[in-house]
């Protein structure tokens, strides 16, 4: 028995030797050679250090990802073929501590190919494609799932590898679409909710640090990795072969799903399910779709007038669905309402002229010679009136006649503030609307209050919709765009009012964000986030929360 316990030992010594003496060999060939030698033995070796190995070579791609060295001797082909040992050999994942493995050889291959063409041909080359394919498939577990995503959408973002996973064009899409829809629920039932978790599971998580509480964070953070990663996927195949569009497209039940995934506030740098719905509007078949459903023109109406980082994104797919003929009149009674609130948008982020292009899209049915008039579409004749009749109007006036108006209009708005104050609202919100027909155009800080101040009656008024309208009004006039305190935070009532939970998390959050810049700029002045505003977060983080749609279904079923 001790001669056995000496010659595991051995073994293992040797094994890991035979890495890590690689690693440190100053000469570059030996230690391509060592290295060579190594990959080429490893997947025909049973050996308990390998974990260690395999845990090395994780860090090693993820901090230098770009260093061609390990993969070009051999790593990804010794990935490709321990992926296949796994599946084919179930009894060898319960050896030693076999199970990390599989995990770590598909999260090796994503991060080699994360940011090189050339190292993702390598991949390709060695028979990655299949083997990630059947990861995907669900054959281990949903951890494995995740950084096969992963893995392959990297494979599809490149024009040299593309065709490689487009081979499995047809199951990819399907396997990626029922994923993206399924991955929240099965993450939450099949490890949250499970007394009996996965060790192996529970240890790449945490790393070995933390218990219960990070676990169930980083499930959180891993699990909506899986859905905008699987979404990712999808991207790749809709902006590469607008052919693929037909099989997203022709399940609508996808598509309304499609516009409730926003990856939480775990994974804020993926545009979700918003990036994927973009890339559809730049086809016909696409647009039809999602013009046909008004579950996702509303999401895209609500995204529009929403302080999310993505909200350029909800504008550019409703201007493309106005464009197109065959869409336009479909989507004009929900887009319209909500777009004409954004036309003094000037510039969002990069988006220059915003507003422009919005009214742009909005009047391209009106002419002067009809006098502007769009049909049955109400606010596209207001629209007119505002963006051409009255900007005219005003052009050919007297500046001193325009003093005039805006001194008259001014006179208005504080009458309106003695209204309000007094608690009279109907008569300020009366006051305050025309203060806002005499402000001059070109006042547009003037005309932000005014329309902020509307916002606060109309929420007294329990006028949802309007303080929704008014506020955004406001927040555009704003520079930049989406940055007045006030209206955000009337916005984020309105919209609690609503029930649009995430809509009011995100101006709550941009609120906060804004309150906590401006005391910084302050010397002596401490940083504390107003208790109405924690408890709007909190209640919206709970009803906004990424397992929220899970639980809500879950409860229902009960």
């Amino acid at each position: 028995m001790e001669v056995l316990t000496t010659k595991k030992e051995e073994m293992k010594e040797n094994s890991l030797c035979c890495f890590f003496c690689a690693m440190k060999q100053q000469n570059p060939r030996r230690r391509r050679a060592g290295l060579t030698s190594f990959f080429n033995s490893m997947p025909y070796s049973d050996d308990e250090s390998h974990v260690l190995v395999m845990s090395s070579l994780w860090s090693m791609a993820m901090t230098h990802p770009d260093d061609p060295e390990v993969p070009y001797s051999g790593a990804l082909r010794c990935m490709s073929l321990l992926i296949a040992k796994s599946l084919a050999e179930p009894s060898w994942l319960l050896l030693h501590q076999n199970v990390y493995i599989p995990y770590y050889a598909a999260h090796i291959i994503g991060s080699y190919t994360i940011r090189s063409s050339s190292l993702a041909e390598l991949a390709v080359e060695a028979g990655a494609v299949p083997l990630l394919l059947e990861l995907l498939r669900g054959r281990l577990s949903w951890v494995e799932q995740r950084v096969a995503a992963r893995a392959l959408g990297h494979l599809a973002s490149y024009e040299a590898t593309f065709q490689a996973v487009a081979l499995h064009d047809e199951e990819v899409i399907k396997l990626a679409m029922s994923i993206a829809s399924s991955c929240l629920k099965t993450v939450y039932t099949e490890f949250l909710l499970s007394k009996d978790r996965k060790k192996y599971q529970c240890d790449l998580l945490t790393r070995g640090l933390g218990g219960k509480e990070m676990e169930d964070r980083k499930a959180e953070e891993w699990a909506s990795q899986l859905q905008c990663w699987s979404l990712y996927l999808l991207s790749c195949f809709a902006f590469k072969d607008k052919s693929c569009h037909l099989l997203i497209c022709r399940d609508l039940g996808f598509l309304r799903e499609l516009c409730r995934m926003w990856g939480g506030m775990v994974n804020g740098e993926s545009p979700a399910g918003v990036g994927l719905m973009r890339i559809l509007c730049r086809s016909s078949v696409g647009r039809e779709a999602m013009a046909g459903c008004s579950e996702v023109v509303q999401s895209l109406c609500n995204l529009s007038r929403s302080s999310d980082d993505w909200q350029y994104m909800g504008i550019d797919c409703l201007v493309l669905l106005l464009k197109d003929s065959k869409t336009r009149l479909k989507v004009m009674d929900m887009a319209a309402d909500c777009l004409i609130d954004l036309v003094e948008l000037k510039n969002l982020g990069a988006r220059k002229k915003v507003g422009k292009t919005i009214t742009k899209v909005l009047l391209m049915d009106s002419c002067e010679i009809n006098g502007g008039g769009c049909g049955n579409y109400k606010s596209v004749d207001r629209l007119w009136e505002l963006k051409v009749e009255r900007r005219r109007r005003e052009e050919m006036m007297p500046e001193e006649e325009l003093v005039e108006r805006w001194a008259s209009g001014e006179a208005k708005k504080k009458q309106g503030n003695e209204r309000f104050y007094a608690g009279d609202i109907e008569a300020a919100l009366g006051l305050y609307t025309q203060a806002l027909d005499l402000c001059p155009m070109k006042r547009r800080k003037e005309r932000l209050v005014l329309h902020s101040n509307l916002a606060q009656c109309c929420l007294l008024l329990q006028d949802a919709d309007g303080a929704v309208s008014n506020a955004t009004k406001a927040l555009c006039l704003s520079s930049p765009a989406n940055c007045h305190g006030k209206s955000l935070w009337r916005r984020s009532q309105a919209y609690d009012m609503k029930g649009m939970a995430k809509e009011s998390l995100m101006d709550c959050i941009m609120f906060v964000n804004l309150l906590v810049g401006e005391k910084r700029g302050k010397k002596g002045k401490m940083i504390k986030v107003p208790y109405y505003a924690a408890r709007m977060i909190n209640k919206q983080m709970n009803s906004a929360g990424l397992f929220a749609g899970v639980l809500g279904r879950e409860g229902g079923e009960n």
